[in-house]
């Protein structure tokens, strides 16, 4: 088990358990597992993360690594100029969703993907031991690099038909949620000529508009605004702008699994008898989508990591997450909320219908998720205690307890917080209320004991 390294990435409080001298010796690690350079470095609007990278990029130069710095992208973007541009890999200072206090690193390798488990691992490991590369003859030198964003626009931009796009004059809501997809995603609205209406503008670390995840019950604002000016789609992004989420021409907020499925429907007409591959805690829909088009569809553990690594030697066309991660292999194996943007609007130029007319063509489906405080130390009772229960369970990531395929609960520790989540799918809207209700009730009731 990774001591460090949790769903994604390394995160903790700045200066507490995510100390200067906690990252500087972990970088040294991660460099050390680098073993040359250069190596790129991004981060996100977090108020840490400037002072962050000037360590990160001191202990690399250190160990004789030399780095360049991208400056405030968001995630993909990093990643992607990793690949493009030919790093020997990457390192993004960013928390991702987590509240203003949080900091973290993210490593990925020279293909543009996270590190595996198995690549963790080994980091942690020379942190542990200490056996980081030995002081060289020269430092390594720290410069700029100023083509991450073109770069990442670009690439973005020739997996679409753009012009068409451009006869459209769609019109878009980008809820940039204070985040790092400020840099980005507007520039290419306005590349294909949208029409373009912000909601959380301004880079800000404290996230003040609506915090730095998108919820159901935080995106009102990019309803409403969506609703007032008669847009033709809105979407909401994560701080890091890996993730998104959206919402229709009619103003409803969609569900992660939703827009994935409409967006796997759109990819995978035009590319029949393909690979996608998903969390065990996706919506069961997606097989009956796959099987229509003769695709095969892979199940992981839960974490975009887990999803990744799993479409790189499998040449998988398609991954997600139902937390508004969406992948595009022909792109990159990683989450990118503006790859995924680029599809919607590639799906609504292609389909002439609108976006609540294509999620009304979706065979009906009824999925949720909440979360539970939970200490770590009464995980393993939770699990064990719930395992006792229904003992036919999988608990090859925390606990999936199946009735049927449409019919089953989640619950599994988040990697990220104190917290455990529940995820559930229902035939009904009645029974997935009454499946929720059961099971948060159940998992309290053990946690409290």
């Amino acid at each position: 088990m990774a001591k460090f390294f949790g769903t994604n990435g390394i995160r903790g409080v700045f200066d507490q358990d995510f100390s200067l001298e906690f990252i500087h010796d972990m970088t040294l690690a991660i460099g050390t597992y680098f073993g040359e350079g250069p190596v790129l470095i991004g981060y996100d609007g977090r108020e840490s993360s400037p002072v962050i990278c000037k360590v990160v990029s001191s202990a690399l130069n250190s160990i004789g690594i030399n780095c360049n710095v991208a400056g405030l992208v968001p995630t993909p973007c990093l990643e992607f100029a990793v690949k493009s541009l030919k790093y020997s890999g990457g390192l993004m200072i960013t928390a991702s969703h987590n509240p203003p206090q949080y900091n973290g690193i993210k490593p990925c390798a020279n293909d543009g993907v996270e590190v595996s488990r198995e690549d963790e691992l080994i980091i942690e490991d020379i942190y542990l031991q200490k056996t980081w590369l030995k002081k060289p003859d020269s430092w390594g030198t720290t410069g700029t690099e100023n083509r991450a964003i073109q770069t990442y626009l670009k690439g973005i931009i020739s997996h679409i038909d753009s012009k068409l796009i451009e006869s459209k004059h769609f019109k878009v809501v980008l809820d940039l949620g204070n985040g790092a997809q400020a840099v980005s995603a507007p520039n290419f609205c306005e590349i294909l000529g949208c029409e373009t209406f912000l909601v959380n503008p301004n880079i800000d670390g404290a996230f003040p508009g609506r915090g730095s995840e998108p919820t159901p019950q935080n995106l009102s604002v990019l309803s409403k605004t969506v609703q007032e000016h008669d847009a033709d789609v809105g979407i909401a992004f994560d701080g890091d702008g890996d993730r998104s989420i959206f919402c229709d021409n009619n103003g409803n907020i969609l569900t992660g699994d939703k827009s994935a499925l409409v967006l796997t429907q759109h990819i995978l007409k035009k590319n029949p008898n393909s690979l996608v591959v998903t969390c065990l805690n996706s919506g069961s829909n997606i097989e009956v989508l796959a099987e229509k088009f003769n695709s095969k569809v892979i199940r992981t553990k839960v974490g975009s990591v887990e999803v990744s690594r799993k479409m790189v030697p499998t040449d998988a066309l398609i991954g997600f997450e139902e937390n508004g991660g969406y992948m595009f292999g022909k792109h990159n194996q990683v989450r990118d909320g503006c790859m995924t943007l680029a599809l919607m609007l590639d799906l609504l130029a292609t389909s002439g219908r609108s976006l609540a007319e294509e999620i009304e063509s979706l065979p009906p489906s009824f999925t949720t998720k909440d979360k539970v405080l939970c200490p770590a130390q009464k995980v393993p009772k939770l699990i064990s205690t719930l395992k006792e229960e229904f003992p036919n369970s999988d608990t090859s990531d925390g606990i999936k307890i199946t009735i049927d395929p449409k019919n089953w609960v989640m619950i599994r520790p988040s990697g990220t917080e104190p917290i455990v989540r529940v995820y559930a799918e229902a035939q009904s809207q009645e029974k997935l209320d009454t499946l929720m209700t059961e099971y948060l009730e159940k998992v309290s009731s053990i946690i409290s004991r």
